[in-house]
């Protein structure tokens, strides 16, 4: 007898419906699973043996083909073992064959017939709303992440026996209400009035912050680049419920959101050792997966350290900085992964740390500063919108009483700063905050006047600065403007703009 159920497979951050035909006939008895499976996949087979039998189902001893459709795509993780395990039930009788019309079924299978929870629940269950679907049966571990999506009944299930039951009319299922959640971030464990001084690097983050700016500091150890870097979090605007689903989208498939299968709360602050490779950064693998630019998608991107980096592996941040996505090609497919991300990189001056401080000896040969400076390429760097200095704090600074201006304070004015922005762009898709912009809409948007012009003029022919670095500045001076709010881009804006890429020439 033939059984059809369906369920759902993951290409990127999407979810893709899949349909598992089981067939059970005469012949030797066998198990063979096609339709592309990996590893996991075909090992479901003595999963679901042993889960059926220690269910109390009999096993049929005969001959059991699975096909996994379509067969050109190719199918991982062990989400099957429910779909292949309830198909065989049908095809025995066990199971009404039009119990699960209209449904998903996702699952791992324990050798009791229990249920573990699954990755990639939350795109399965916004791609089935897309696809008409109208129930999910997974694991109950998964049942609020995907209550996170309206309009679909979640019926989550401890084992295979439960969902036997339900499916005969013997049980009610149990059905898991919507979840909301809370828009508001939670607490951070580093805020601005947690650092002493650098009152000047913490006015270029709130820049950075209100326009989406990409930053690099460069200064000695203990400066404070690294715990400027992690309060930045605290300033960053409150994030709607779409962008929080989409965060959580993207761990969700990595399989974070079943440790915490709720929305993320924090905006997400991803810092990853300079050992990393370039897949680990980017993403990748045979079946690609999101890297740490995707995970830092509407958070921040820390890069302590910035020269310890391989550089290749520095090189293939150009797109994401320059597209907010990352595009892996195989020879399969090729798929993107959304990367809107604040970019801070933390660097030394040369390789002890020390030079050009005055405190501090530097023993650093001018060949051995300028390897190291050299480490980090010139298109890279000219795509960072703001170049930092960060100095040593002296006593007086490390000792001063009394907390410095809250988070709390700066992410009105942050708040503020996107507000306007997102009236600015409501007409043009893709485009939520200045950095952006387009050639097409600096042009249209970011006038400035006579003085500036010339201020533009002389600033470019002094420092050398391409023309990508003058449309940041002109991006740079429009947020500066928003923050004060002028709606006109005037001398004071763009003379600030300037001063924050002043530190590029040091390479």
């Amino acid at each position: 007898m033939l059984a059809k159920i369906e369920s759902a497979a993951l290409i990127g951050i999407d979810g893709v419906l899949v349909t598992v035909e089981v067939d059970v006939g005469n012949g030797l008895p066998s198990f063979t699973t096609v339709g592309l499976p990996d590893g996991s996949v075909r090992e479901s087979k003595d999963r679901v043996k042993a889960a059926i039998k220690n269910s109390g189902y009999p096993f049929p001893n005969k001959k059991i083909t699975v096909n996994l459709a379509p067969a050109d795509l190719r199918k991982e993780g062990s989400a099957f073992d429910l779909p292949i395990a309830l198909g065989i039930l049908m095809a025995t009788g066990l199971v009404p064959a039009d119990s699960l019309n209209g449904c998903i079924a996702l699952g791992e299978l324990s050798l009791n017939g229990g249920l573990r929870p699954v990755s990639g629940i939350l795109p399965v269950a916004l791609s089935s709303v897309q696809q008409g679907i109208k129930q999910l049966v997974i694991p109950e571990e998964n049942g609020r992440e995907a209550a996170l999506v309206e309009k679909l009944d979640i019926i989550p299930v401890k084992d295979l026996c439960e969902i036997v039951e339900i499916l005969n009319g013997l049980r009610v299922a149990e059905k898991v209400n919507e979840e909301k959640g809370d828009t508001k971030t939670g607490n951070y464990p580093v805020c601005f009035e947690d650092i002493k001084g650098q009152d000047h690097v913490k006015r270029a983050m709130e820049i950075a912050v209100a326009g989406l700016h990409n930053v690099i500091m460069k200064g000695p150890p203990g400066s404070g680049k690294t715990m400027l870097a992690r309060a930045l979090p605290s300033i960053m605007p409150e994030w709607s419920f779409s962008e929080r689903l989409e965060t959580t989208k993207i761990y969700s498939i990595i399989g974070e959101k079943n440790v915490h299968p709720t929305l993320v709360e924090q905006r997400p602050f991803r810092a990853p050792h300079h050992t990393i490779s370039d897949a680990g950064l980017i993403g990748g693998g045979s079946v690609p997966r999101p890297g740490e630019v995707s995970l830092a998608h509407n958070g921040v991107l820390f890069l302590d350290e910035l020269p310890e980096f391989k550089k290749h592996v520095l090189e293939v941040l150009r797109q994401p900085l320059e597209d907010g996505t990352v595009t892996i090609s195989r020879a399969q497919s090729s798929l993107s992964f959304p990367a809107n991300f604040i970019l801070i990189a933390a660097m030394n001056p040369c390789p002890c740390g020390f030079h050009g401080d005055r405190k501090n000896e530097c023993h650093c040969t001018p060949m051995q500063i300028q390897r190291y400076r050299n480490r980090i390429s010139g298109p890279l760097l000219d795509r960072i919108d703001m170049h930092l200095e960060v100095s040593a704090m002296n006593y007086d600074e490390l000792h001063r009483r009394g907390a410095g201006e809250s988070s709390e304070s700066i992410k009105q004015r942050v708040n503020a700063a996107r507000l306007i922005q997102r009236d600015r762009f409501k007409s043009i898709e893709g485009i939520r905050t200045n950095a952006q912009m387009g050639a097409r809409e600096i042009e249209n948007i970011c006038i400035v006047d006579t003085p500036s012009r010339h201020l533009l003029e002389k600033s470019l022919d002094k420092l050398g600065l391409s023309a990508r670095a003058y449309h940041r500045i002109l991006k740079l001076s429009r947020t500066i403007a928003d923050l004060e709010p002028s709606d006109k881009i005037r001398l004071q804006h763009v003379a600030e703009a300037i001063q924050y890429r002043r530190g590029e020439v040091y390479t």
